[in-house]
């Protein structure tokens, strides 16, 4: 499921203000730099607009953005829907009792972990991050709550990668992106 399917006229918009840099983290990659989305407020306001639209009035109690770029997204679509916002860190960046996730990126293996308490079973769970790449990360964050009982309704990412194929990670869970970047 896709915005840019939907041939929705705000995609342009979003799509032309992602930079794309080379060799960034590391050689190689093709590093897709929202930074730049995010200094035009209209192109801005239209990716959270397009979430929003998506998810309000679905009974998502809460919204869980990945580290970093997901806590750009995640709280301002949280608030629009009447959601609690719950982030993902990456490790020991949250003070107490916490859970942990390893996964595997496409350059290299990292961790996420959750506070114990945040998310409750029976929550209605959206995952929101910049981009899908091999679906590592969306996979983690699946995992992390779906072990506190939550139900993951549905991954969230302004991008797509797809020939990454990370979609096929996801073990049949819908994705939502708004472009793919090839």
């Amino acid at each position: 499921m896709s915005a840019y399917r939907d041939k929705d006229p705000r995609i342009h918009g979003i799509q032309s203000r992602i930079r794309v840099v080379p060799n960034f983290p590391k050689s190689g990659i093709m590093f897709q730099d929202i930074t730049t989305l995010l200094l035009d407020p209209k192109a801005f306001k239209d990716t959270v607009d397009l979430f929003v639209e998506r998810y309000r009035g679905k009974n998502i109690s809460v919204v869980a953005g990945i580290e970093a770029r997901g806590f750009i997204f995640g709280p301002a679509i949280a608030l629009e829907i009447g959601a609690k916002f719950v982030p993902l860190r990456k490790p020991k960046k949250l003070p107490g009792k916490v859970i942990s996730e390893e996964y595997e990126l496409e350059y290299g293996r990292d961790c996420l972990e959750m506070h114990l308490g945040a998310v409750e079973p029976g929550d209605r769970a959206l995952v929101v991050d910049d981009l899908i790449a091999t679906g590592g990360t969306l996979c983690a964050a699946m995992k992390l709550l779906e072990r506190v009982g939550a139900d993951v309704v549905e991954c969230a990412c302004v991008i797509e990668l797809p020939d990454l194929k990370g979609r096929e990670q996801l073990n049949g869970k819908p994705l939502y992106v708004l472009v793919e970047s090839h």
